[in-house]
């Protein structure tokens, strides 16, 4: 990311949320009122004018054009997590972490987190930002909000700032993420969540190693590399998916789900499952 601004992919992420929430009652996976408080005046506009007959397919072709395969998988994957999320809290769980949580809004969102403690942690940049917006539109202050930089800061000292809670059952999102950061960051972090109570879930987002090492064998992967190179957001790592289940039980975590985003495209969007990136995978673990 750079310096002194904040995520564009974490904006394109919203921008999908508030093109979903266009769609009719019927047709639509979620409902997100708030996304598109975090757009720019030009995303903003274009998502009112889906609204109009006939705009959307317009709307869908640019994005199609300019990032390939992205909207129907990140789409779906919000829908996935939602879900996910929802099924820890029938099991239990307390409370709910959301680790680098750009423009995510489920602490809004969602009416099953109602009566459950949120708590969002990101870069500094889109925090401020976030916030900020959420402020112009008078949001109540339900969700606890916390800023670090996950390559530069240790979670453990912001949680000794904060008296976060780890004795009891949690969620963990962690999504979009990781595959900005490098592997030490990565190991740090499931080490940090082994802190959590015995049945926490971790619920997060990786990109299949192979896209990084040969990203022309991926529908879509040579230019999104670029293009997120360009956007000085570059992708730096990937998990080997065969590889993932051991990776986890070293920090006592044991897979339940891991899925790629054909599988997640299928599930959720029967006759719109267009072509889309094939190397987005979604994982749940379970705190042993």
């Amino acid at each position: 990311m750079k310096a002194n601004v904040t995520s564009r992919t974490a904006q394109y992420m919203a921008l999908f949320r508030a093109l979903e929430t266009t769609r009719s009652k019927d047709h639509r996976l979620f409902t997100d009122p708030f996304a598109t408080w975090f757009l720019d005046n030009g995303l903003r506009t274009g998502v009112w004018l889906c609204r109009i007959p006939g705009w959307r397919a317009i709307a869908e072709r640019i994005i199609k054009r300019k990032i390939p395969g992205a909207l129907t998988s990140g789409i779906a994957r919000t829908k996935l997590i939602d879900d996910l999320l929802q099924q820890a809290v029938k099991q239990g769980a307390q409370q709910v972490f959301i680790l680098g949580a750009g423009f995510d809004t489920r602490g809004l969102r969602l009416s099953f987190l109602k009566d459950i403690r949120v708590v969002e942690i990101d870069h500094p940049n889109t925090a401020a930002y976030k916030l900020a917006r959420l402020r112009a539109h008078k949001v109540p202050a339900k969700v606890f909000y916390y800023q670090i930089d996950f390559n530069k800061q240790s979670l453990d000292q912001l949680s000794a700032q904060n008296n976060f809670d780890f004795s009891i059952p949690t969620v963990v999102i962690w999504e979009g993420v990781t595959n900005y950061l490098h592997k030490e960051a990565i190991d740090n972090t499931f080490a940090f969540l082994q802190r959590f109570a015995a049945g926490s879930t971790v619920i997060f987002t990786y990109v299949h190693q192979d896209v990084l090492d040969k990203p022309a064998t991926f529908f879509g992967g040579e230019k999104l590399l670029q293009d997120v190179a360009d956007l000085e957001e570059k992708w730096t790592f990937g998990f080997d998916p065969a590889a993932l289940p051991g990776y986890l039980e070293t920090f006592d975590f044991l897979l339940e789900e891991d899925q790629g985003a054909a599988d997640y495209r299928k599930k959720y969007l029967p006759g719109r499952e267009e072509k889309g990136y094939e190397f987005y995978r979604v994982a749940s673990a379970q705190r042993r």
